[in-house]
């Protein structure tokens, strides 16, 4: 009996061995995640003031978690986009605003996770704030959630302007009531952003930028943004305030799938 204990021990040692010279381990798995082209760079080094709320980090977003691929709250962006943003940055400090971004480059496997959780129609965690006019089944057909996004390209970024002094905006904390994303701006979730009649992220025709019934300062904020922007060669999406695109982009036919990482970066930056 000893001795068949000694060798079931001696192959189960074994058997551990072997599993764990050939099992990938954590930094191997992590090595084969792909990096960003040279042209790839972190916003912050082109332009340390502009302010950046990487939402999909946090679980402050139409999703309700973390979303895959944010491993870190920094925007990357293609080198172009971001010495334009950094010009519209140089205009808007002297009129005393600064630009606030809250999402940048965005790898496939994060769009693939909306695409995910778009067709889990029993998920609705967090359809009072961001959708609660929008039935989810309508989500694709709508055009709010698709499996390509131009964001992945790296020349897209959703951004807003925030008056000087900024004030910090405050996390969310889980389980907090959720008003809705077109509510006045007293009620809505807080952010320290100027008022553009909606929130950032809100699936909600209210968020087309020229709405005729977005009027007053919340209309003169929307084209002071624009405007800013288009002059340095920025495109709007007509369905979101928020959203721009650089032109020409850089990468016009390609999506990657980099992690939002300073080591997805091919070069210090």
């Amino acid at each position: 009996m000893t001795r068949l204990t000694t060798v079931a021990r001696a192959l189960i040692t074994t058997f551990a061995a072997l599993l764990a010279s050939t099992a990938p381990s954590a930094t191997a798995q992590a090595g084969t995640d792909p990096k960003a082209p040279k042209d790839f760079v972190a916003l912050r080094s082109v332009d340390p003031t502009i302010l950046q709320e990487m939402r999909y980090v946090t679980p402050h977003n139409f999703v309700g978690e973390r979303i895959d691929g944010y491993r870190q709250p920094i925007c990357i962006l293609t080198r172009p986009t971001a010495e334009a943003l950094h010009k519209a940055q140089r205009k808007l400090l002297r009129q005393g605003y600064t630009l606030k971004v809250y999402d940048c480059y965005r790898p496939q496997r994060a769009v693939d996770h909306f695409v995910r959780w778009a067709e889990d129609l029993d998920d609705e965690a967090m359809k009072r704030e961001f959708y609660p006019n929008v039935d989810k089944t309508r989500l694709f057909a709508d055009g709010y959630i698709a499996a390509k996004s131009g964001h992945s390209r790296g020349s897209t970024l959703d951004v807003t302007l925030v008056r000087l002094p900024a004030k910090p905006t405050r996390p969310s904390h889980p389980g907090e009531p959720l008003v809705p994303c077109f509510a006045p701006k007293g009620e809505r979730f807080p952010d320290n952003s100027i008022d553009m009649g909606t929130g950032f992220d809100c699936f909600d025709t209210l968020s087309h930028t020229l709405d005729p019934r977005i009027q007053g300062p919340q209309r003169a904020n929307r084209l002071l943004l624009k405007g800013t922007l288009e002059s340095l060669g920025f495109v709007n999406l007509a369905e979101e305030w928020w959203h721009y695109t650089f032109k020409p982009e850089a990468h016009p036919d390609t999506y990657f799938d980099f992690p939002v990482a300073r080591k997805s970066l091919t070069s210090a930056h």
